[in-house]
């Protein structure tokens, strides 16, 4: 019994925590204006980031991951997600 009640609330946190990880990305609509492998930084002329309070703007953003970078070309029009990264704005999502 206590053992069907475990897997129980172990099965509904993991949903729970499954939506609010669908809810906390936020993706915001973005033209690559430059991308700079050799640093892992890409400049994004982007509209309102709203989760990070920031208007819209044309910024430098961090990549932690060099697949990201792979799929962003100069030019290429985006949706995105950027959060503050040990301080700094990165770009965490790429659709």
């Amino acid at each position: 019994m206590k053992t069907a009640m475990i897997k129980l609330s172990v099965a509904a946190l993991l949903s729970a925590s499954a939506a609010f990880g669908a809810f906390a990305q936020e993706f915001t609509k973005g033209v690559v204006n430059k991308v700079d492998a050799k640093a892992n930084k890409v400049t994004i002329k982007h509209g309102d980031l709203k989760n990070l309070d920031m208007p819209a703007m044309t910024m430098v953003f961090r990549v932690e991951e060099p697949a990201l970078l792979e799929r962003l070309k100069e030019g290429s029009t985006i949706e995105f997600a950027a959060e503050r990264v040990n301080g700094k704005l990165t770009v965490t999502e790429v659709k």
